[in-house]
Protein backbone atom coordinates (compact mmCIF):
# COMPACT_ATOMS: atom_id res chain seq x y z
CA UNK A 1 0.00 0.00 0.00
CA UNK A 2 2.79 2.40 0.92
CA UNK A 3 4.64 1.46 -2.26
CA UNK A 4 2.15 3.24 -4.54
CA UNK A 5 2.30 6.49 -2.54
CA UNK A 6 6.09 6.42 -2.32
CA UNK A 7 6.50 5.62 -6.02
CA UNK A 8 4.22 8.51 -6.94
CA UNK A 9 6.25 10.90 -4.79
CA UNK A 10 9.54 9.62 -6.23
CA UNK A 11 8.32 9.90 -9.84
CA UNK A 12 6.88 13.38 -9.29
CA UNK A 13 10.21 14.55 -7.88
CA UNK A 14 12.11 12.83 -10.68
CA UNK A 15 9.97 14.68 -13.22
CA UNK A 16 10.74 17.98 -11.50
CA UNK A 17 14.49 17.23 -11.46
CA UNK A 18 14.42 16.28 -15.13
CA UNK A 19 12.71 19.56 -16.07
CA UNK A 20 15.39 21.45 -14.15
CA UNK A 21 18.15 19.53 -15.89
CA UNK A 22 19.41 17.99 -12.64
CA UNK A 23 20.81 14.47 -12.47
CA UNK A 24 19.69 11.80 -9.99
CA UNK A 25 20.02 8.14 -9.07
CA UNK A 26 17.30 5.80 -7.89
CA UNK A 27 17.89 3.17 -5.20
CA UNK A 28 15.36 0.31 -5.05
CA UNK A 29 15.15 -2.60 -2.62
CA UNK A 30 15.18 -5.66 -4.90
CA UNK A 31 15.54 -8.50 -2.41
CA UNK A 32 14.95 -9.05 1.33
CA UNK A 33 15.99 -12.15 3.22
CA UNK A 34 14.77 -12.46 6.79
CA UNK A 35 13.22 -9.49 8.55
CA UNK A 36 13.78 -5.95 7.27
CA UNK A 37 12.23 -2.54 7.84
CA UNK A 38 11.28 -2.05 4.17
CA UNK A 39 10.15 -4.56 1.58
CA UNK A 40 10.98 -5.10 -2.09
CA UNK A 41 10.08 -2.05 -4.15
CA UNK A 42 10.95 0.55 -1.52
CA UNK A 43 12.67 3.49 -3.20
CA UNK A 44 15.07 6.33 -2.46
CA UNK A 45 15.62 9.04 -5.07
CA UNK A 46 18.96 10.80 -4.64
CA UNK A 47 19.59 14.00 -6.66
CA UNK A 48 23.09 15.28 -7.32
CA UNK A 49 22.22 18.10 -4.92
CA UNK A 50 19.27 18.69 -2.64
CA UNK A 51 16.96 16.58 -0.50
CA UNK A 52 16.26 12.90 -1.10
CA UNK A 53 12.78 11.45 -1.59
CA UNK A 54 11.62 8.13 -0.10
CA UNK A 55 13.59 5.64 1.98
CA UNK A 56 14.99 2.12 1.80
CA UNK A 57 15.35 1.43 5.53
CA UNK A 58 14.50 2.90 8.90
CA UNK A 59 17.29 5.43 8.41
CA UNK A 60 20.25 3.11 8.98
CA UNK A 61 21.16 2.52 5.33
CA UNK A 62 20.42 5.87 3.80
CA UNK A 63 23.82 7.48 4.39
CA UNK A 64 25.72 4.70 2.63
CA UNK A 65 23.17 4.44 -0.16
CA UNK A 66 23.41 8.19 -0.77
CA UNK A 67 27.18 7.89 -1.15
CA UNK A 68 26.82 5.04 -3.63
CA UNK A 69 24.13 7.00 -5.50
CA UNK A 70 26.43 9.98 -5.91
CA UNK A 71 29.07 7.67 -7.40
CA UNK A 72 26.46 6.23 -9.76
CA UNK A 73 25.44 9.74 -10.85
CA UNK A 74 29.08 10.58 -11.66
CA UNK A 75 29.92 7.30 -13.41
CA UNK A 76 26.54 6.57 -14.98
CA UNK A 77 27.04 2.89 -14.12
CA UNK A 78 24.41 1.06 -11.99
CA UNK A 79 25.49 -0.73 -8.82
CA UNK A 80 23.88 -3.50 -6.78
CA UNK A 81 24.69 -3.55 -3.07
CA UNK A 82 24.00 -6.09 -0.32
CA UNK A 83 23.61 -5.17 3.35
CA UNK A 84 23.17 -7.46 6.33
CA UNK A 85 23.36 -7.25 10.12
CA UNK A 86 26.84 -8.78 10.35
CA UNK A 87 28.48 -7.22 7.30
CA UNK A 88 31.58 -5.06 7.77
CA UNK A 89 29.97 -2.39 5.60
CA UNK A 90 27.30 -1.69 8.15
CA UNK A 91 27.95 -3.71 11.28
CA UNK A 92 25.75 -1.48 13.43
CA UNK A 93 22.54 -2.33 11.62
CA UNK A 94 20.54 -5.21 13.04
CA UNK A 95 18.10 -6.10 10.28
CA UNK A 96 16.38 -8.92 12.10
CA UNK A 97 17.29 -11.61 14.62
CA UNK A 98 21.08 -11.81 14.85
CA UNK A 99 22.45 -11.70 11.28
CA UNK A 100 19.42 -13.21 9.56
CA UNK A 101 18.35 -10.00 7.82
CA UNK A 102 19.77 -9.10 4.40
CA UNK A 103 18.75 -6.42 1.95
CA UNK A 104 19.87 -6.02 -1.66
CA UNK A 105 19.55 -2.63 -3.32
CA UNK A 106 19.86 -1.67 -6.99
CA UNK A 107 21.15 1.88 -7.50
CA UNK A 108 20.72 3.11 -11.06
CA UNK A 109 21.19 6.44 -12.88
CA UNK A 110 18.00 8.20 -13.97
CA UNK A 111 18.34 9.72 -17.42
CA UNK A 112 14.61 9.92 -18.27
CA UNK A 113 11.61 11.36 -16.44
CA UNK A 114 9.67 8.05 -16.65
CA UNK A 115 6.58 9.54 -18.22
CA UNK A 116 4.86 6.18 -18.75
CA UNK A 117 4.94 5.25 -15.07
CA UNK A 118 3.71 8.68 -14.04
CA UNK A 119 0.80 8.48 -16.47
CA UNK A 120 -0.28 5.06 -15.16
CA UNK A 121 -0.16 6.26 -11.56
CA UNK A 122 -2.20 9.35 -12.47
CA UNK A 123 -4.76 7.04 -14.10
CA UNK A 124 -4.73 4.77 -11.01
CA UNK A 125 -4.02 1.78 -13.23
CA UNK A 126 -2.15 -1.29 -12.00
CA UNK A 127 1.14 -1.97 -13.76
CA UNK A 128 4.57 -3.56 -13.42
CA UNK A 129 8.05 -2.22 -14.14
CA UNK A 130 10.49 -4.93 -15.23
CA UNK A 131 14.13 -3.88 -14.77
CA UNK A 132 17.21 -5.88 -15.72
CA UNK A 133 18.97 -6.42 -12.37
CA UNK A 134 22.05 -8.40 -13.38
CA UNK A 135 23.63 -5.91 -15.81
CA UNK A 136 25.57 -3.50 -13.63
CA UNK A 137 28.75 -3.13 -15.68
CA UNK A 138 27.59 -0.86 -18.49
CA UNK A 139 26.74 2.85 -18.30
CA UNK A 140 23.16 4.07 -18.56
CA UNK A 141 19.83 2.99 -17.14
CA UNK A 142 19.31 -0.79 -17.06
CA UNK A 143 16.90 -2.28 -19.58
CA UNK A 144 13.39 -1.45 -18.33
CA UNK A 145 9.88 -2.24 -19.53
CA UNK A 146 6.62 -0.75 -18.26
CA UNK A 147 3.70 -3.16 -18.68
CA UNK A 148 0.00 -2.95 -17.86
CA UNK A 149 -3.10 -5.00 -18.51
CA UNK A 150 -2.62 -8.41 -20.13
CA UNK A 151 1.03 -7.64 -20.93
CA UNK A 152 1.79 -7.47 -17.21
CA UNK A 153 0.14 -10.74 -16.22
CA UNK A 154 3.08 -13.11 -16.93
CA UNK A 155 5.26 -11.02 -14.59
CA UNK A 156 2.86 -10.63 -11.69
CA UNK A 157 2.10 -14.25 -10.81
CA UNK A 158 3.17 -13.81 -7.17
CA UNK A 159 1.36 -10.49 -6.76
CA UNK A 160 4.41 -9.00 -5.04
CA UNK A 161 7.53 -7.16 -6.12
CA UNK A 162 10.70 -9.26 -6.33
CA UNK A 163 13.48 -10.77 -8.43
CA UNK A 164 12.58 -13.20 -11.21
CA UNK A 165 14.68 -15.15 -13.71
CA UNK A 166 13.69 -15.22 -17.39
CA UNK A 167 15.71 -16.42 -20.37
CA UNK A 168 18.88 -16.68 -18.31
CA UNK A 169 18.69 -13.14 -16.93
CA UNK A 170 17.59 -11.74 -13.57
CA UNK A 171 14.94 -9.02 -13.51
CA UNK A 172 13.42 -6.98 -10.73
CA UNK A 173 9.65 -6.93 -11.14
CA UNK A 174 8.07 -3.97 -9.39
CA UNK A 175 4.36 -4.72 -8.95
CA UNK A 176 2.33 -1.56 -8.42
CA UNK A 177 -1.31 -1.81 -7.43
CA UNK A 178 -3.50 1.19 -6.59
CA UNK A 179 -3.99 1.24 -2.80
CA UNK A 180 -7.41 0.81 -1.18
CA UNK A 181 -9.83 3.69 -0.98
CA UNK A 182 -10.89 5.21 2.29
CA UNK A 183 -14.19 7.06 2.08
CA UNK A 184 -14.63 9.63 4.84
CA UNK A 185 -18.25 10.74 5.05
CA UNK A 186 -17.82 14.23 6.48
CA UNK A 187 -15.71 17.25 5.69
CA UNK A 188 -15.80 18.53 9.26
CA UNK A 189 -12.76 19.62 11.21
CA UNK A 190 -12.08 16.21 12.77
CA UNK A 191 -12.34 14.56 9.34
CA UNK A 192 -9.39 16.68 8.19
CA UNK A 193 -7.08 14.87 10.64
CA UNK A 194 -8.31 11.48 9.49
CA UNK A 195 -7.84 12.43 5.83
CA UNK A 196 -4.29 13.66 6.46
CA UNK A 197 -3.14 10.57 8.36
CA UNK A 198 -4.83 8.21 5.90
CA UNK A 199 -3.11 9.96 3.01
CA UNK A 200 0.26 9.76 4.77
CA UNK A 201 0.01 5.98 5.21
CA UNK A 202 -0.96 5.42 1.58
CA UNK A 203 -4.77 5.29 1.22
CA UNK A 204 -6.54 6.88 -1.72
CA UNK A 205 -8.80 9.16 0.28
CA UNK A 206 -12.24 10.40 -0.76
CA UNK A 207 -14.10 12.93 1.39
CA UNK A 208 -17.85 13.20 0.79
CA UNK A 209 -20.23 15.72 2.32
CA UNK A 210 -23.51 17.36 1.38
CA UNK A 211 -22.20 20.73 2.69
CA UNK A 212 -20.24 22.43 -0.12
CA UNK A 213 -18.83 25.09 2.19
CA UNK A 214 -16.74 22.49 4.01
CA UNK A 215 -15.33 20.96 0.84
CA UNK A 216 -12.77 23.72 0.30
CA UNK A 217 -9.65 22.52 -1.48
CA UNK A 218 -7.29 24.17 0.99
CA UNK A 219 -8.74 22.22 3.93
CA UNK A 220 -7.45 18.83 2.77
CA UNK A 221 -4.27 17.30 1.30
CA UNK A 222 -3.93 17.87 -2.43
CA UNK A 223 -4.37 14.17 -3.31
CA UNK A 224 -7.73 13.87 -1.50
CA UNK A 225 -10.75 13.70 -3.80
CA UNK A 226 -13.62 15.91 -2.63
CA UNK A 227 -17.17 14.89 -3.50
CA UNK A 228 -20.30 16.91 -2.78
CA UNK A 229 -23.08 14.39 -2.26
CA UNK A 230 -26.01 13.59 -0.05
CA UNK A 231 -26.74 10.01 0.94
CA UNK A 232 -29.12 9.40 -1.97
CA UNK A 233 -26.41 10.02 -4.61
CA UNK A 234 -23.38 8.75 -2.72
CA UNK A 235 -22.87 5.32 -4.28
CA UNK A 236 -23.68 6.66 -7.75
CA UNK A 237 -20.75 9.07 -7.59
CA UNK A 238 -18.15 6.69 -6.17
CA UNK A 239 -16.49 3.43 -7.17
CA UNK A 240 -16.37 1.19 -4.09
CA UNK A 241 -14.98 -2.35 -4.09
CA UNK A 242 -14.36 -5.09 -1.49
CA UNK A 243 -10.98 -3.52 -0.64
CA UNK A 244 -12.58 -0.16 0.20
CA UNK A 245 -13.11 1.25 3.68
CA UNK A 246 -15.54 3.88 4.91
CA UNK A 247 -15.97 5.98 8.06
CA UNK A 248 -19.24 7.81 8.70
CA UNK A 249 -18.66 10.77 11.02
CA UNK A 250 -20.95 13.71 10.24
CA UNK A 251 -21.97 14.18 13.93
CA UNK A 252 -25.55 14.45 12.64
CA UNK A 253 -27.75 11.52 13.62
CA UNK A 254 -30.09 11.63 10.61
CA UNK A 255 -27.23 12.11 8.15
CA UNK A 256 -25.18 9.29 9.67
CA UNK A 257 -28.21 7.01 9.45
CA UNK A 258 -28.88 7.92 5.82
CA UNK A 259 -25.25 7.56 4.73
CA UNK A 260 -24.85 4.22 6.51
CA UNK A 261 -28.07 2.99 4.88
CA UNK A 262 -26.64 3.94 1.49
CA UNK A 263 -23.34 2.16 2.16
CA UNK A 264 -24.74 -1.11 3.53
CA UNK A 265 -25.52 -2.61 0.07
CA UNK A 266 -22.02 -1.71 -1.18
CA UNK A 267 -19.11 -4.20 -1.09
CA UNK A 268 -17.12 -2.01 1.35
CA UNK A 269 -15.40 -4.34 3.83
CA UNK A 270 -15.27 -1.90 6.77
CA UNK A 271 -17.94 0.56 7.88
CA UNK A 272 -16.79 2.70 10.79
CA UNK A 273 -19.28 4.82 12.70
CA UNK A 274 -18.07 7.63 14.95
CA UNK A 275 -19.84 8.10 18.24
CA UNK A 276 -20.88 6.23 21.40
CA UNK A 277 -22.01 2.62 21.21
CA UNK A 278 -25.54 3.51 22.27
CA UNK A 279 -25.85 5.98 19.38
CA UNK A 280 -24.64 3.38 16.87
CA UNK A 281 -27.12 0.87 18.26
CA UNK A 282 -29.93 3.38 17.73
CA UNK A 283 -28.87 3.82 14.10
CA UNK A 284 -28.70 0.06 13.57
CA UNK A 285 -32.11 -0.34 15.18
CA UNK A 286 -33.55 1.95 12.53
CA UNK A 287 -31.73 0.20 9.71
CA UNK A 288 -32.85 -3.25 10.90
CA UNK A 289 -36.39 -2.17 10.11
CA UNK A 290 -35.39 -2.16 6.43
CA UNK A 291 -34.19 -5.76 6.61
CA UNK A 292 -31.22 -7.85 7.85
CA UNK A 293 -28.01 -5.92 8.53
CA UNK A 294 -24.56 -7.48 8.15
CA UNK A 295 -23.10 -6.13 11.38
CA UNK A 296 -19.76 -7.94 10.96
CA UNK A 297 -18.60 -5.05 8.74
CA UNK A 298 -19.74 -2.33 11.14
CA UNK A 299 -17.22 -0.92 13.60
CA UNK A 300 -18.88 1.40 16.06
CA UNK A 301 -17.56 3.01 18.09
CA UNK A 302 -14.88 3.28 15.41
CA UNK A 303 -11.18 2.86 16.26
CA UNK A 304 -8.94 0.90 18.60
CA UNK A 305 -9.23 1.25 22.35
CA UNK A 306 -5.99 3.13 23.01
CA UNK A 307 -7.30 5.89 25.27
CA UNK A 308 -7.77 8.83 22.91
CA UNK A 309 -8.16 12.52 23.66
CA UNK A 310 -8.85 14.82 20.74
CA UNK A 311 -9.45 14.48 17.03
CA UNK A 312 -5.82 13.72 16.16
CA UNK A 313 -5.65 10.74 18.50
CA UNK A 314 -9.06 9.48 17.39
CA UNK A 315 -7.81 9.58 13.79
CA UNK A 316 -4.75 7.52 14.78
CA UNK A 317 -6.98 4.96 16.51
CA UNK A 318 -9.23 4.70 13.45
CA UNK A 319 -6.37 4.23 10.96
CA UNK A 320 -4.73 1.66 13.24
CA UNK A 321 -7.97 -0.35 13.34
CA UNK A 322 -8.42 -0.17 9.56
CA UNK A 323 -4.85 -1.36 8.98
CA UNK A 324 -5.38 -4.25 11.39
CA UNK A 325 -8.60 -5.27 9.64
CA UNK A 326 -6.94 -5.07 6.23
CA UNK A 327 -3.98 -7.22 7.28
CA UNK A 328 -6.16 -9.69 9.17
CA UNK A 329 -4.31 -9.14 12.43
CA UNK A 330 -5.66 -8.98 15.95
CA UNK A 331 -4.49 -5.66 17.41
CA UNK A 332 -2.07 -6.18 20.28
CA UNK A 333 1.26 -4.96 21.56
CA UNK A 334 4.20 -5.92 19.35
CA UNK A 335 5.99 -7.34 22.37
CA UNK A 336 3.38 -10.15 22.30
CA UNK A 337 4.17 -10.99 18.67
CA UNK A 338 6.56 -13.90 18.13
CA UNK A 339 6.81 -13.65 14.33
CA UNK A 340 9.14 -11.04 12.77
CA UNK A 341 7.47 -7.66 13.08
CA UNK A 342 8.41 -6.64 9.55
CA UNK A 343 7.24 -9.82 7.84
CA UNK A 344 5.22 -9.14 4.69
CA UNK A 345 1.74 -7.85 5.49
CA UNK A 346 1.10 -5.63 2.52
Amino acid sequence: MKLWLETRQVLDQLGALHREGRRAALATVVRVRGSAYRHEGAKLLVPESGEVTGNVSGGCLEEDVREVAQRVIRSGIPERRSYCGGANEIAAWDLGVGCEGEVEILIEPCTTDRTAERALIAAEEAFVVVTRADATDAPGEPERRVLSGADAEPWRATGKSGLQRHDGHEYFVDVLEPPPRLLIVSAGDDARHLARIATDVGFRVVVADRRPGLLARDRFPASVRLVESDAARLTERLVLDPDSFAVVMTHHFADDTAYLRALLPSPVRYLGVLGPRQRTERILGILRQDGPVDESRIFGPVGLDIGTDGAEQVALAVIAEILAVRSGRRPRSLRERRAPIHAHAE
